[in-house]
């Protein structure tokens, strides 16, 4: 057993069989962060739901599930190989930015969207409201909300919005960490926040991570710009379950909440460290939280302007 870097909610080993390497995944009920940050290890058992429904819709691509522990809080993947499947994240800090490839990732989580939507089994299946909100909702929207009293009304209303919607099936961690480039195309990981609720949120929490890598690698800041207006696009190609004006409005308001959740929240991003990259989210998301926009288009063109200004 080898241990692997993840994220902050899991441990993950590699597992050498006889047969070959496998990967094992354990949900951890105190998330390795600064702040008291618990979560019910019983997103590990919709995780694996969520990856066994996303791979029966076509066009996308998970890791197949081998086995599953249902009192153990662990399941048993594929293991695949990360010369074969880099992380999309060190692609994009490499300044490897395809927009095509962007368009992919969009058009697979719309596709789960669209497939989704809609269907009251699924509804039932992912009750999962109390997870959602002590992995999301509690730590990025209402955190922010203390940490920032003059927006904290602005916040707090659009966690009670978020929370109270029942649209389609949400991956709820969409980041560049949790996308492998496979040879065929984008491969989705980490669905333990998965939740039948606003598909506006996995588009705002990829864009959110897209945008601030202009501040991370600013000599890429055009091309990020450039991916995620492919990925939008080829998102919103998917989404035929209601009509595109009111997602766009729900993606515009949660983005510049997200963007400040990353710098204010409970899981700040780890590669923001200059008080003055962090002062920047701050202008130019904070305006944007007071008074919201229309389209995730006009966030982007904001946030572009306020690079140039700043």
């Amino acid at each position: 057993m080898t241990p692997l870097a993840g994220g902050v909610s899991s441990d993950i080993w590699r597992v050498d069989l006889a047969s070959g390497p496998v990967c094992v995944k354990r949900a951890l009920g105190q998330l390795r962060v600064a702040a008291e940050w618990t979560a019910p290890r019983e997103r590990a058992d919709y995780e694996v739901a969520w990856l066994r429904i996303a791979g029966e819709v076509d066009g996308v691509e998970v890791p197949a599930v081998l086995a599953h522990d249902t009192e153990g809080k662990l399941f048993v993947m594929r293991y695949l190989d990360p010369e074969r499947h880099p992380v999309w994240k060190g692609e994009l800090a490499a300044g490897r930015i395809d927009p095509a490839f962007a368009a992919r990732v969009g058009r697979a989580v719309g596709r789960v969207h669209a497939a989704t939507a809609g269907k009251a089994e699924v509804q039932t299946q992912f009750d999962t409201a109390d997870l959602f909100d002590a992995l999301r909702v509690e730590p990025y929207l209402l955190a922010t909300a203390r940490a920032d009293p003059d927006l904290s009304d602005r916040l707090r209303a659009l966690a009670a919005r978020t929370l109270g919607a029942k649209i389609a099936l949400v991956h709820g961690d969409v980041s560049p960490k949790n996308i492998l480039v496979g040879p065929t195309g984008p491969v989705l990981l980490d669905a333990e926040c998965a939740w039948y609720g606003d598909p506006a949120f996995d588009l705002a929490f990829v864009a959110t991570h897209l945008l601030l890598k202009t501040l991370w690698r600013p000599a890429h800041a055009s091309a990020y710009l450039q991916a995620l207006d492919a990925l939008a696009e080829a998102y919103f190609a998917e989404a035929d379950w209601e009509p595109r004006a009111a997602l766009d409005r729900r993606v515009a308001a949660l983005t510049p909440a997200l963007l400040l959740a990353r710098v204010d929240g409970k899981s700040p991003v780890e590669y923001l460290t200059e008080a003055r990259d962090k002062d920047t989210v701050r202008r130019i998301a904070g305006p944007l939280v007071s008074t919201p926009v229309e389209t995730l288009r006009a966030v982007t063109d904001r946030w572009a302007r306020g690079l140039e200004d700043g």
